[in-house]
C-alpha cells in the first residue's frame, strides 16, 4: 500500500480535481506483478494499468489500491469490470470513494465473490487526496490551504519588509511543486504590492490547467504597473474586494484585465471563488489575510517552512489579527507531515 500511494503522487499536478490512485498487482508470495497510477485527468485508471502490467500473472492475485475501484462509466470504463475480467481475488483498498457517482465499487465485487478489505493506510490515504475529499462533502468552498515560509520567530520579512529569501533553493522548489497541485493561489493585498508574485507554477511538474491568481484586496487598491496585473490577459486573475467598494474602481480594475468579485466576507468570497472554478486554494500571504482565515475557520491544512535564522520584533509577523485563546480551549491541530528542505524545515498540519 505504501508503494501505491507513493505511486499516486505522480498524478500530482495533472488529475485534479480527481483524486491521485495507484495501484499494485501481488502475488501470493508478494512478488509485485504489475504496477500502475492515474496519471492524467480522464486518462487511464491506476488499477487497469497496473492489472495490464500483470497481464494473465493477475489471475488469483491480490490488487493493492489506494481508493475503492470505481464502478460507473464516466471517461473511462469501470475498474471493477477490469478487475473482474483479469480474475483477481482479493482486493485491498485505502480509502472508500467518496463520490457517490464512482462509489458502489466494494459492493460488486463482493457480490463476484472477490475478497475486499478497505481501510490500510486510510490515513495516509485521505491526507493525499484531502482537497478530492473535502470537496466530496463541501461543495459550498474550497479546500483551502495556507503556506507560509518564516524565520524561526515566526516572521515572514525583516524589519525593512524584505522577504527575498527568507527560506532556501530547495523550500522554494518544493513551493512550486506544490502550487501544481492546487487550481487557485491567493495572496493579500500587501504581499501582492511587496513581492510582486507571479503565482505561476514554474517547477518540474507540467501542471494541466495553471491555477487562478487571487489578490485579497478589500479596496481594489492594487497598483496597475504591478507585473501581477499587467500580465492579467494571460493568466486568469481574480481581485477579491469587499461589497460595498466603489463602482468605479471595479470598472478601472476590469479594465486591466482583472476579474473582480464582490464579496460581504471572507465565508462569501471562498463561496463564489468555489463557483468559479476554484476547488482548491492555495494561500501564500499576507498576515492579516492569514490571520483572518484562520480567525474564521477556514483553514483546512498549514504548510509551514521554517527557516534556521531570527528576525527580531521588527520583523514582520506571520499571522496578524488572530485572536487570543485561553490554552484549554485552543485547538491542537494534527501533524501529517516532518521533513527536510535543504536547510529548512517543513511542518505539515490539519485543522481536526
Amino acid at each position: 500500500m505504501r508503494r501505491a500511494l507513493d505511486l499516486a503522487w505522480q498524478g500530482w499536478g495533472r488529475v485534479h480535481p480527481n483524486p491521485m490512485v495507484g495501484a499494485v498487482v501481488l502475488a501470493a508470495d508478494g512478488t509485485v506483478l504489475g504496477e500502475g497510477f492515474h496519471a492524467e485527468f480522464g486518462g487511464p485508471h491506476a488499477e487497469p494499468q497496473a492489472l495490464a502490467a500483470a497481464g494473465t500473472r493477475a489471475r488469483g492475485a491480490t490488487l493493492v489500491s489506494s481508493l475503492e475501484p470505481c464502478n460507473h462509466t464516466g471517461k473511462q470504463p469501470p475498474c471493477t469490470e477490469a478487475i473482474l475480467r483479469a480474475g483477481v481475488r482479493r482486493v485491498v483498498a485505502a480509502l472508500g470513494d467518496p463520490n457517490p457517482v464512482a462509489a458502489g465499487g466494494a459492493d460488486r465485487l463482493r457480490e463476484a465473490g472477490v475478497e475486499l478489505d478497505i481501510g490500510l493506510m486510510g490515513l495516509e490515504a485521505a491526507r493525499q487526496n484531502a482537497a478530492f475529499l473535502h470537496n466530496a462533502r463541501d461543495h459550498r468552498r474550497p479546500f483551502v490551504a495556507l503556506k507560509l515560509a518564516t524565520s524561526v520567530d515566526f516572521r515572514i520579512a525583516d524589519s525593512e519588509g524584505r522577504s527575498r529569501w527568507v527560506s532556501g533553493a530547495e523550500a522554494r522548489e518544493f513551493v512550486h511543486w506544490l502550487r501544481a497541485g492546487f487550481d487557485g493561489i491567493g495572496v493579500g493585498l500587501g504581499t501582492a504590492v511587496a513581492d510582486d508574485p507571479m503565482l505561476s507554477v514554474r517547477g518540474a511538474v507540467a501542471v494541466r490547467v495553471p491555477p487562478i491568481r487571487i489578490v485579497f484586496d478589500r479596496r481594489l487598491e492594487l497598483p496597475p504597473h504591478l507585473d501581477l496585473v499587467r500580465t492579467s490577459r494571460e493568466s486568469r486573475t481574480l481581485v477579491v474586494t469587499e461589497e460595498n467598494v466603489a463602482p468605479g474602481r471595479v470598472e478601472a480594475v476590469e479594465g486591466l484585465g482583472l476579474s473582480v468579485l464582490r464579496t460581504r466576507n471572507l465565508g462569501d468570497a471562498l463561496h463564489q471563488l468555489r463557483t468559479a472554478g476554484v476547488t482548491a486554494l492555495l494561500i501564500e500571504g499576507g498576515g492579516r489575510l492569514a490571520g483572518a482565515l484562520l480567525d474564521d475557520g477556514l483553514v483546512d491544512r498549514f504548510y509551514w517552512i521554517q527557516a534556521p535564522l531570527w528576525l527580531g520584533d521588527g520583523g514582520v509577523s506571520a499571522v496578524r489579527g488572530l485572536r487570543s485563546m485561553p490554552l484549554e480551549d485552543a485547538t491542537r491541530w494534527q501533524v501529517a507531515e516532518r521533513r527536510s528542505l535543504g536547510e529548512d524545515t517543513l511542518l505539515v498540519l490539519d485543522r481536526v
